[in-house]
């Protein structure tokens, strides 16, 4: 259906993202600041324009219709920018109130966190920080839905991703950021029976293994090496923290993989011992990736140059602040 834009009233696009957040007409309308009715009569207009039912009733309020639910991030994107553009905003670190949500895996927070505090102790103590686990490789539903303001970690097929669609001219509604570049290790315990001996790939295959997943499946990216090399190691444990890892093998036969910079703020550092992992594996990019919603809102510029901060003091000499191609 052909949409006449010259003559949509945007106020319309304003009510249906507000009904879509909230998936109830009350509060909608509550959040507006105009009445039930004037909120069913904005949906109603909308319809006529759209040709489709947008949302229906429902137990607890209204469900979305398909058609309502691809347009929403179209939608929702496009008034934040125009809100950006109109009525910035200023953001002043030391009066400011802010919460950041931040995903994360444990390593990274012990990484970057301590850093980034000393920063809001001293430039912003009114923000507030909640670090919450990260769970996946592609965290981009998290940052589409607003969960988190920011998620941090390694995110390989998400960022070749995004570079190819930006290469290919199609819109791509995320930023990335390489925050520092980590190395991976073979951890084991001290007096572990490989720990007096260089470490070969049948031994490392030989070994029980540790995994750990965020996502609970039994195999990572180091598995898909030793894959292409035609082997294969035995996982007996995952878990989802590389600190829990690290006090498992400290205790037991099992060897892991851990970043090398975490191991020395793990607080057991001197009750393992770490090796090369006797096969070529690429360094670890860490990266920040945000929805372009947010791009230019003064608190999370604040946020971004913060972080950057941090792990350039914890990363000396790594590889900072570089934008991913794309």
């Amino acid at each position: 259906m052909d949409v006449n834009f010259r003559t949509l009233d945007l106020n319309l696009l304003r009510v249906f993202d507000e009904v879509m957040a909230e998936r109830n007409l009350t509060r909608a309308a509550r959040n507006l600041s105009i009445t039930q009715p004037a909120v069913s009569n904005a949906l109603r207009r909308l319809r006529e324009v759209l040709g489709d039912e947008l949302v229906r009733r429902a137990s607890a309020g209204v469900e979305p219709t398909p058609r309502a639910l691809a347009l929403w991030p179209t939608v929702r994107d496009a008034l934040r920018q125009l809100q950006h553009t109109l009525a910035p905003g200023e953001f002043d670190a030391g009066t400011a109130d802010t919460t950041f949500l931040l995903a994360m895996a444990d390593a990274t927070a012990a990484e970057l966190m301590p850093g980034l505090v000393r920063i809001a102790e001293t430039e912003a103590p009114g923000i507030s920080m909640r670090v919450l686990p990260l769970t996946t490789r592609d965290p981009r539903r998290m940052l589409e839905h607003e969960e988190v303001d920011m998620a941090i970690g390694y995110f390989p097929a998400v960022i070749a991703s995004l570079a190819a669609r930006g290469q290919s001219g199609v819109g791509v509604p995320f930023e990335t950021q390489r925050l520092y570049l980590g190395q991976y290790v073979c951890v084991m315990r001290r007096g572990h029976p490989l720990a007096e001996q260089p470490l070969t790939l049948d031994g490392y295959c030989a070994a029980r293994h540790l995994l750990v997943s965020f996502s609970g499946r039994p195999y990572g990216f180091i598995d898909q090496t030793l894959g292409a090399l035609g082997r294969e190691r035995r996982i007996v444990v995952t878990v989802n923290q590389f600190f829990t890892a690290g006090q498992v093998v400290a205790t037991t036969d099992l060897l892991t993989v851990l970043p090398r910079h975490f191991v020395t703020v793990t607080g057991i550092g001197d009750q393992l011992v770490l090796r090369d992992l006797p096969f070529d594996q690429p360094p670890v990019h860490v990266d920040a990736i945000w929805h372009r919603r947010a791009q230019h809102a003064h608190s999370h510029e604040w946020l971004r140059q913060s972080l950057l901060r941090s792990a350039a003091a914890a990363f000396a000499g790594s590889i900072l602040g570089q934008k991913v191609p794309g």
